[in-house]
């Protein structure tokens, strides 16, 4: 069932049909005002958005392009309110990037349809983490290849949080996820300040992530990542743990021992164009490079700067 923002200046909120979504199972936050609904969109995203075209003076085109250009969000349906004027002339969908659209004089039973179509067909085209709304592993390598493809010239970093399932094993799966979700946020947020659209984050699982971002600002990204992790993990320690500068968890054979506090480190690969011509090669990379950052204390980044070899003629 599907949580359900409605945006419109009267449309499909009044009292039955509310009651027909929630007899469904669908709970609805309805606003009038736009930016106000953006706002608490990105606070707290719901699984559906149905928006009124032309609502104060067209701040709903400026409220689309932002969630489809928003990393974490871009992916979420949208649902068009229009007029059959609007049907009969046609949209400028450059402008209305959206995923569905419904006429304003639709009965609740194409209302519910038009909902439930575009959940199903969200969740068919779309394999983003449940615990962190990130496009997962598909949606990596698609971008990645997609990336090697135009030769765009970025680096693909490669994310991991570092003694994490010690860390699980004494802090328990729930503050875990809180920590997963934490790095989620982080990755978004810095790489949507620093890159705009022409950053990637995705969540290959677990503690593993993926972004790429443009090879010049590789360095900086990783910076700033590092840096805000480094200053939110405490919150996410015990006071005992911070004081000793370790905690105590079993290994993986069953044996308590000594842990490092929980860091991060990002192994990044240079994409340089024509170094790479499948996201097989990248990932391979990044593997070797994962096994040297990790033994590295602390939280680190480490690029791969060695000289691409000239390709055979």
């Amino acid at each position: 069932m599907a949580r359900i923002a409605l945006v419109t200046s009267k449309y499909f909120n009044r009292q039955d049909e509310r009651l027909c979504l929630e007899a469904k199972g669908h709970s609805v936050s309805y606003k009038k005002d736009v930016a106000r609904a953006l706002e608490a969109i990105l606070s707290d995203p719901p699984d559906i958005l149905i928006i009124e075209k032309g609502l104060d003076k067209n701040l709903d085109r400026e409220v689309i392009s932002a969630l489809k250009n928003n990393l974490q969000l871009a992916l979420m349906p949208i649902l068009l309110v229009v007029s059959d004027r609007d049907i009969a002339t046609g949209l400028d969908w450059e402008q209305y990037s959206v995923d569905d659209l419904i006429s304003n004089r639709a009965t609740i039973e194409e209302l519910l349809t038009r909902i439930e179509l575009s959940m199903a067909r969200s969740h068919r085209v779309a394999d983003n983490n449940p615990l962190t709304k990130l496009p997962g592993n598909s949606s990596i390598l698609k971008s990645i290849q997609n990336m090697l493809d135009e030769e765009k010239g970025h680096a693909v970093c490669y994310v991991d949080i570092d003694n994490f399932k010690p860390y699980n094993d004494k802090y328990g799966f729930s503050r875990g996820d809180e920590v997963i979700r934490m790095v989620g946020r982080i990755l978004v947020n810095v790489v949507q300040e620093h890159c705009g659209n022409q950053g990637f984050v995705g969540h290959v699982g677990g503690d593993d992530f993926v972004f790429h971002v443009p090879l010049d600002r590789c360095e900086p990204v990783c910076q700033d990542v590092i840096n805000n992790f480094n200053a939110l993990i405490p919150l996410f320690l015990d006071e005992e743990d911070l004081e000793r500068g370790y905690f105590t968890s079993k290994d993986r054979q069953g044996n308590l021992r000594k842990f490092p506090l929980t860091s991060l480190s990002i192994a990044v690969v240079p994409c340089e164009p024509g170094r790479y011509t499948h996201y097989g090669e990248v990932a391979a990379t990044a593997a070797k490079l994962k096994k040297k950052v990790k033994r590295m204390e602390g939280s680190n980044y480490f690029i791969d700067r060695r000289r691409p070899s000239p390709k055979a003629q």
